[in-house]
């Protein structure tokens, strides 16, 4: 007979065993998205604008990307933000908790083990359920006494441990554990998501600043030449060479060029402000440090040669897709976990404590008392609350995998219409160069005809319009054209 328990805790390990395995639910399988062999076959619009990517492009852009651009400036504004942006530290943070929810989950695996212990002075009441004890067992002329003995005050002591596990059969724990690490995943790739876009915005904002300063010294330039024409056509007016009409014209292009030096300036103090706030300084901390370059050369940007690695790359190095297949995982675990609250959960569990009434008899070994065996929890009726959430669980699996499906189609088309603006730009930007070079041909001929008096001051006046024009739409392009390449490494994830 002895055999018995033996056998039946034999049984009951070979079961724990055998169920440990098992994990109801579906499997998690990694998503293939379908990626064209080259960046050729992706591309949608007019063939022109198809050639910004060199063909045979396969070399992966660097995860520090924007030092292709071969700017120490902008390097430094990079490490800056990435050291000390809100954006960042929130995003981190919000993966340090991923991380320390992902440890509370993984804990139900385990058993759990609690000590406690007190002292308690307690009295009873004298009317209380022991005096109906006393009614009915002591007799009536005892009673009194035995009330007011058993309603005195008397300390208890109290100490032990507490001990229960619940063995994963079904796999609800397992399940979601798996669920927690799926969430780890999805935060890492939003914190490199934030990364990238932090990235993304200080070169843009760096560029659009330059790209101010490059329009304020064109317009001082302008400022200064324009004066000094004007100073020779009043002089010329004074000797009756010139008409009061032309310096009149020439004092209008004057208020023009100054109207237009309070707007510019007002943008870069916006962009002054912005990258600010991106690096985590305050407004003006940044005027020194970015001061507009001595040379105009300087200011314009050298940009690098495209290289944007292979289209299947872009699926694993996009973190916004790299969060939704994370999302996909969860929910799929998260079927799991639902499945496996609809069978019965078996606790494990004991106890082991000394109780006494003096202090003196607490270690006794008769003052112990303990308690061990399963409980069984069996659903049986929830008016399909249950089953409920199974469903509800696979309606969020169906719209994780749909949003997957989407973050991948809105790379392709990210893509595509970054390669298109930069191609355009870059078309545009040689074409402007074309126009600048001619504007200022044409206003150095009108310019020379004028001052020799073979021309009136129209056509000199129009020219160096024109001209202007002309520089203000050229500087406005260079600093376009680093953006949409800017826009374009946002596109494709960064780099690895």
């Amino acid at each position: 007979m002895r055999t018995l328990p033996c056998l039946s805790l034999t049984l009951l390990t070979m079961a724990i065993t055998l169920l440990g395995g098992c994990a109801v639910g579906p499997d998690f399988k990694s998503p293939q998205a379908q990626a064209p062999a080259d960046w050729s076959s992706l591309r949608a619009g007019d063939a022109s604008l198809h050639e910004a990517v060199p063909q045979g492009s396969t070399a992966t852009p660097s995860a520090e990307w924007w030092k292709r651009f071969g700017d120490p400036v902008l390097d430094g504004l990079e490490a800056d933000a990435a050291a000390a942006n809100p954006d960042l530290q929130t995003a981190a943070l919000r993966f340090a908790e991923s991380r320390a929810q992902r440890q509370t989950t993984a804990a139900q695996r385990g058993p759990q083990v609690d000590m406690t212990a007190s002292v308690q002075r307690q009295r009873p009441s004298e009317n209380g359920a022991t005096s109906r004890t006393i009614d009915v067992l002591a007799p009536a002329d005892r009673r009194d006494a035995l009330v007011k003995l058993l309603s005195q005050p008397y300390n208890i002591y109290q100490g032990g441990f507490d001990a229960s596990w619940e063995p994963d059969f079904w796999g609800r724990v397992r399940r979601s554990v798996e669920a927690a690490d799926a969430q780890v995943l999805a935060s890492g790739a939003l914190f490199d998501g934030a990364r990238l876009d932090v990235a993304a915005d200080v070169a843009r904002r760096y560029f659009e600043l330059r790209g101010t300063q490059r329009q304020i010294a064109l317009t001082r330039a302008d400022l200064d030449a324009a004066q000094d024409h004007f100073t020779l056509m009043k002089a010329r007016a004074d000797g009756g060479m010139a008409s009061d009409l032309d310096t009149t014209q020439q004092q209008a292009l004057l208020a023009d060029l100054r109207a237009r030096l309070p707007v510019l300036l007002a943008q870069e103090a916006n962009s002054y402000d912005q990258l600010s706030v991106l690096i985590g300084q305050t407004p003006g901390s940044l005027q020194g440090r970015l001061a507009p370059p001595a040379a105009e050369s300087d200011s314009k940007p050298v940009l690098p040669s495209l290289a944007l690695g292979i289209p299947s790359d872009v699926v694993r190095r996009r973190p916004d897709i790299r969060q939704a297949e994370a999302q996909l995982h969860q929910a799929t675990a998260n079927v799991g976990v639902a499945i496996a609250d609809l069978y019965p959960r078996i606790t494990l569990g004991g106890s082991f404590a000394f109780e006494s009434l003096q202090s003196g008899d607490f270690g006794d070994w008769g003052s112990r008392h303990w308690s061990v065996g399963p409980s069984l929890d069996l659903p049986i009726f929830d008016m399909g609350r249950r089953r409920s959430v199974v469903t509800l669980r696979k309606l969020q699996q169906q719209e994780a995998a749909v949003a997957w499906q989407k973050s991948v189609l809105q790379a392709w088309s990210d893509i595509d219409t970054a390669l298109n603006a930069y191609s355009a730009e870059r078309q545009r930007n040689a074409q402007l160069a074309e126009r600048e070079r001619l504007s200022r041909d044409a206003y150095s001929l009108a310019d020379v005809r004028y001052r020799n008096g073979r021309t009136t001051f129209i056509d000199a006046l129009d020219a160096q319009r024109t001209l202007l024009a002309a520089q203000r739409d050229r500087a406005d392009s260079d600093a376009q054209l680093a953006i949409r390449l800017v826009a374009i490494y946002k596109a494709i994830g960064g780099g690895a």
